[in-house]
């Protein structure tokens, strides 16, 4: 593996900045054990597990070379496994990182066996040092959009280099990092390699100050479908019987209350209409009931095992790994982030599950992928809650509309494939023995 950065040395003005940015994370650590005691008891946070998020490991050291890959969620956990399982077949061993409690449920389900899972320490000057301490990693990947100033000062300070992967910038990003142009170079130089997902994000990349830019393409292109439980899908089927249904999935808030309008309009048109509801985060639950009950909805919540009935109108299926299975089961998906302003979640999964998507304007975390489905016609976009009912509508009672839908969004996702290995083969270089540092 390479062992310099080369990073210039930052501009008075910026390195000032960042020392400023460095002292604010020390003041705040007093109030850091209760912003995370009120997160753990929002379900956000694993009580268990608490001291890695302070840089102190619960898992030991493997002997020899050490990739560190960090992804903050879900949709970037799924999207590198299939990296590191190629990384971990050369012999060397991977610490991977998330945020959030369900990447780390995911990554323990689908981690290979060397690579070992901890949750990122707070970015705190105090907690990072000491996960590289322990850790003491050859080359640190960092999935998407991540930009941790304080690890990456401190990696940068002990000659460890470090890569961007899978690498996306928004445009509202670029703009919001070029006001700080000094600050920006002096973070996005200390990149050795930057594998981009597209053109665009390559060419904001580098405006930034971003060295050795690649475009390697999207890695959640290469992802495998979702697994499905055979019985818990043939249960969910039997429950459902000849019932109609559309799943509105990875929902964030402002978005259940959507498709509930949504239930509410199509109903009396579609009888025996069933909506499906996967929360992003299934620590709401109780709070996304309560809003469906009071709208007069009858809720079968899957967290707290209630049995799904003909009298019940939403399914809430406030659980952990199971969107596979509704994507599979139903015939028309909605994709969360999209009505309201966050960006969009990856519509990849209900393509590969044949399930007709429709969504939202707020796109931009995967922009590209979103317009490849529009202008192939693979997907609808709407603009709001009516717009969402109709589409709803029209792809549950058309169903060669929906077949057509289905198959061109199959046809779109095709270019796209084999960032991964486009990847590995630029990460070659770096997991080359004969370079450790």
């Amino acid at each position: 593996m390479a062992s310099s950065t080369g990073a210039p040395a930052d501009p008075p003005a910026a390195a000032a900045a960042l020392a400023a940015y460095r002292a604010a994370g020390q003041v705040l650590r007093p109030v850091l054990p209760l912003a995370l005691a009120r997160r753990a008891r929002r379900g956000k946070e694993d009580p268990a597990r608490m001291a890695e998020r302070y840089g102190i490991a619960s898992r030991p050291r493997p002997q020899g070379r050490v990739v560190w890959v960090h992804a903050a969620s879900v949709g970037e956990t799924n999207a590198v496994i299939g990296l590191v399982e190629r990384i971990v077949a050369t012999g060397i061993a991977v610490v991977f990182t998330s945020v959030t409690v369900t990447s780390a449920a995911l990554a323990a389900r689908r981690l290979p066996a060397a690579a070992a899972h901890q949750f990122s320490p707070l970015h705190v000057g105090t907690y990072v040092g000491r996960f590289l301490d322990h850790w003491r990693p050859d080359l640190p990947l960092f999935v998407e959009s991540e930009i941790w100033p304080v690890t990456m000062l401190q990696l940068a300070a002990r000659r460890i280099p470090q890569v961007r992967l899978n690498a996306h910038m928004s445009e509202r990003s670029a703009r919001g990092w070029s006001r700080f142009g000094g600050v920006a170079g002096a973070l996005f130089g200390r990149f050795s390699l930057c594998l981009a997902q597209s053109e665009a994000d390559g060419a904001r990349y580098r405006a930034l100050g971003a060295r050795d830019v690649t475009v390697t393409g999207n890695l959640k292109f290469d992802e495998p479908p979702p697994k499905v439980d055979p019985a818990a899908l043939a249960a969910f089927r039997t429950a459902v019987g000849s019932r109609p249904l559309w799943v509105a999935a990875s929902t964030h808030e402002g978005e259940e209350a959507m498709a509930a309008e949504a239930h509410a309009m199509l109903a009396p048109r579609i009888p025996g209409l069933l909506t499906v509801i996967v929360p992003r985060h299934p620590a709401r639950g109780g709070e996304i009931r309560a809003m469906l009950a009071a709208r007069g909805l009858k809720v079968a919540q899957r967290s707290l095992g209630e049995p799904l009935t003909a009298e019940n109108d939403v399914h809430l299926a406030d659980t952990l790994g199971e969107l596979g299975l509704f994507y599979q089961a139903a015939p028309v998906a909605f994709v969360g982030a999209t009505l309201v302003d966050i960006g969009g979640h990856n519509p990849i999964e209900p393509v590969q599950l044949d399930a007709a998507i429709v969504h939202g304007p707020h796109t931009q975390n995967a922009a590209e992928i979103y317009a490849a489905l529009d202008e192939g016609g693979g997907a609808v976009r709407v603009a709001d809650g009516a717009g969402l009912a109709a589409a709803v509508e029209r792809l549950l009672t058309d169903p060669a509309e929906r077949d057509r839908r289905c198959q061109a969004a199959a046809a779109m996702l095709q270019p796209f494939t084999g960032a991964q290995a486009r990847s590995f083969a630029a990460l070659a270089p770096w997991l080359d023995a004969g370079k450790a540092g």
